[in-house]
């Protein structure tokens, strides 16, 4: 389960804590640091802009204000996201909905997501780096593994889309990518219904541009453009950022023992006690 995962994060940096403590004073561990410090001194000088391979945690972001009088928040606290654009005829139904999720959060009764099916986040939401993920270049494709889930996408390099129709759908989808200067710039299409970054409705005819650049040797940024002629007024835009975790080692994630449902008569998540 997601609890259980976290628990397993914690863990380890607990022990990093002991060890630290104990070795704090001893010769070894004063050479350790100043070789460390040469490491970190070198990362931020020179460094490929096209390479941004490793591993890599979201950056967190200054969320945008909001109306305290409303329960749908101006932006994600998380990511500083913008509301969907949608078009006038979705947009009060997102809302009212939005509303009931939130107000069901601040009662304790929380209603039931895809995670109590133990079910990926599929893309874009797969990128915002919930738990780390790990980036791995190679002649043909760009691959993102994200920990959650273990959800693997494969962006191919140069690529020709399928036709929208044509185009089998999935929780990533289909992607292409491409250098433009120093950033890789991405193309999807092909997401299954079911997927919703934040609970909006899309359309087979909704598309999702990336470009990606590393800012610095140990910093990358995704710029995000959403596109959907059926539900959005307009393209739906954000930025998402990243630090680089060279150290960290990428967790397995299977949600074997997952005890959750969803309650068939309210919707809310559940919890099976003494199974």
């Amino acid at each position: 389960m997601r609890t259980s995962n976290l628990l397993k994060h914690s863990l380890p940096l607990i022990g990093v804590a002991v060890l630290a403590a104990i070795t704090a004073c001893s010769p070894r561990s004063a050479d350790q640091s100043a070789s460390s410090a040469n490491t970190s001194a070198a990362a931020n000088g020179a460094f490929d802009p096209r390479d941004f391979s490793g591993t890599w945690d979201r950056l967190q972001q200054a969320a945008a204000p909001r109306d305290v009088g409303t329960l749908v928040p101006a932006a994600d606290a998380r990511d500083a996201i913008p509301p969907p654009p949608l078009k006038p005829e979705y947009k009060a139904a997102w809302e009212e909905q939005q509303r009931k999720i939130r107000a069901a959060d601040l009662s304790g009764a929380p209603i039931a997501t895809h995670y109590t099916a133990c079910i990926p986040d599929g893309m874009p939401a797969m990128m915002q780096g919930m738990f780390p993920m790990e980036v791995l270049i190679t002649p043909r494709q760009v691959t993102v593994i994200q920990e959650a889930y273990n959800q693997v996408r494969r962006i191919y390099f140069n690529d020709t889309l399928p036709a929208v129709e044509d185009a089998e759908p999935g929780f990533w989808g289909h992607s292409t990518g491409h250098w433009d200067g120093n950033d890789f710039v991405v193309e999807t299409i092909g997401i299954k219904d079911r997927v919703r970054f934040r609970n909006v409705q899309h359309s087979p005819e909704m598309r999702i541009f990336e470009r990606m650049r590393m800012t610095d040797a140990d910093h990358f940024e995704n710029d995000v453009t959403i596109e959907d002629p059926q539900y959005l007024a307009e393209p739906w835009k954000w930025t998402w950022k990243y630090q680089r975790r060279p150290d960290y080692k990428m967790y397995e994630y299977v949600c074997e023992d997952n005890r959750e449902y969803a309650d068939p008569v309210t919707g809310e998540a559940r919890l099976r006690v003494g199974e």
